[in-house]
């Protein structure tokens, strides 16, 4: 009987403790006290026995809306970000539209776009300056075009939006009518970083988390802010209409209390990371870093030179070295077989396993496939 295929995350999930965690950009690096003590608390008062109130936790929602500093729109939570943007898709999408993207992409987003019927009409971006521009945006409009997906930070370039490129995009959006969904997960992680609702308040959906910025992935809470009208239409397809996780809000509201006190150092650290991944790639002949720096807590580095597999890098540095990375395959129809994603809001412990293992790697697998493409 064949060997099954190898599963990277079931592997990962069962090594947890003994993996450096660099794959799903996730930020190992908030102070555990942050959440610990709110939960805690939540925990001693069974909070967990009863449902939440299911508009959401009062002050959870205006520290959302404090946060990006959108005081005219309306928040709503769901269950991470993900969810709001199925809620979206479904919602202002239907069969036949278009919406511009792009590839790479945070292609989860282009499935929920087809579960409309709707369909992505992809821009490829895998050039200088690896995102899109609203001269490429506007030459892409046709009359089945009903959205933009602008997600700035990009998953999984790590290229940012400049803020005027931000406006302009923005005013294509208003001049077109169409939804200008603005995915803004890493937003935190990116100076200078301009919300396209400031510019198009009208067309714009704001789809906001907590997953990154405040290292809560695992406890799934995000949302929406937008006018209230839109929001309604978007509810329509709530799924959590008795609330979402209380001990997620819990968190969450912990998290963002204090956020302006800790995220400095975060953000610190994982640029320091991302000059320390960058210099190792290079190090290593063939590979490359499309997008130096990175605006968000994520990289990529182009193998295509080099011969090596991304699949295999993969698997490589999981099984043999308990460091954990993402072949593109998933994050790209097109460049996928190039790249891997590298994500680094980790502890330096885990970068200098990163820095011993990566040369090691490639070599080791270079040797079983000398020729280079």
């Amino acid at each position: 009987m064949a060997e099954p295929p190898f599963n990277a995350f079931r592997y990962a999930h069962a090594h947890r403790t003994e993996v450096a965690w660099m794959s799903q950009n996730t930020n190992h690096l908030v102070p555990p006290e942050v959440v610990r003590g709110a939960l805690e608390e939540a925990i001693r008062a069974r909070l967990y026995e009863g449902y939440p109130l299911a508009s959401g936790d009062p002050e959870l929602l205006e520290l959302a809306r404090a946060d990006l500093g959108l005081a005219e729109m309306t928040p709503f939570l769901t269950g991470g970000g993900t969810e709001s943007l199925y809620m979206i898709a479904r919602a202002l999408l239907k069969p036949g539209d278009e919406v511009i993207a792009s590839d790479p992409s945070y292609l989860i987003i282009h499935r929920f776009v087809e579960l409309s019927g709707a369909r992505t009409k992809n821009l490829d971006i895998y050039a200088p300056p690896y995102r899109l521009t609203a001269d490429r945006v506007r030459e892409a409009i046709s009359p089945s075009t009903r959205m933009i997906l602008l997600i700035d930070p990009l998953n999984p370039l790590g290229s940012g939006y400049p803020r005027e490129e931000v406006r302009a995009i923005a005013e294509i959006a208003h001049d077109h009518r169409l939804v200008l969904l603005n995915d803004v997960t890493y937003r935190d992680f990116s100076e200078g970083h301009a919300l396209a609702a400031s510019f198009a308040p009208e067309e714009t959906v704001t789809v906001w988390s907590v997953s990154k910025n405040c290292g809560l992935a695992g406890l799934r809470l995000g949302g929406i802010l937008a006018r209230p009208d839109v929001l309604d239409a978007i509810a329509r397809f709530n799924t959590n209409d008795l609330g979402v996780n209380v001990l997620a809000q819990v968190a969450a509201r912990a998290a963002l209390r204090t956020k302006a006190s800790w995220i400095g150092n975060v953000v610190r650290q994982t640029r320091e990371n991302d000059r320390r991944v960058r210099a190792t790639a290079l190090s290593v002949p063939g590979a490359t870093v499309p997008v130096p720096p990175s605006r968000a807590n994520m990289t990529i580095v182009d193998i295509a030179d080099t011969g090596v597999r991304p699949e295999l890098l993969q698997e490589e540095l999981l099984r043999r070295h308990g460091v954990f990375i993402r072949a593109g395959n998933y994050l790209s129809p097109k460049h996928g077989a190039k790249f891997v994603r590298i994500s680094f809001s980790n502890p330096p412990a885990d970068v200098d396993r990163f820095e011993r293992a990566f040369p090691e790697a490639m070599r080791t697998l270079a040797a079983r496939a000398p020729t280079a493409r």
